[in-house]
């Protein structure tokens, strides 16, 4: 079951997506469904990331700068450091 959503395109965006419809063979509706979709499930995972590492943060589980920054600098070095935990 799906349901109806309207929006606004800018003309140029409109167009080009006239045009792939035609090409690809699939309706506009279709193609405007699945981009949404990926951008929601995008969005969703990037929220929840950005969620968990805030909470992790509040929970004193962060990395110390300094020792972020001593690995950083060791990259490709003779004695490259092991990351930080």
């Amino acid at each position: 079951m799906s349901s109806i959503l309207s929006i606004r395109l800018e003309p140029t965006v409109k167009a080009k997506l006239d045009r792939l419809a035609k090409s690809s063979k699939r309706s506009k509706s279709f193609l405007a469904a699945e981009a949404i979709a990926a951008y929601v499930e995008a969005e969703s995972w990037q929220l929840s990331e950005i969620e968990s590492g805030l909470k992790e943060l509040n929970e004193g589980k962060g990395v110390d700068h300094a020792n972020v920054k001593g690995w950083l600098q060791s990259w490709g070095k003779k004695h490259e450091r092991q990351p930080p935990r």
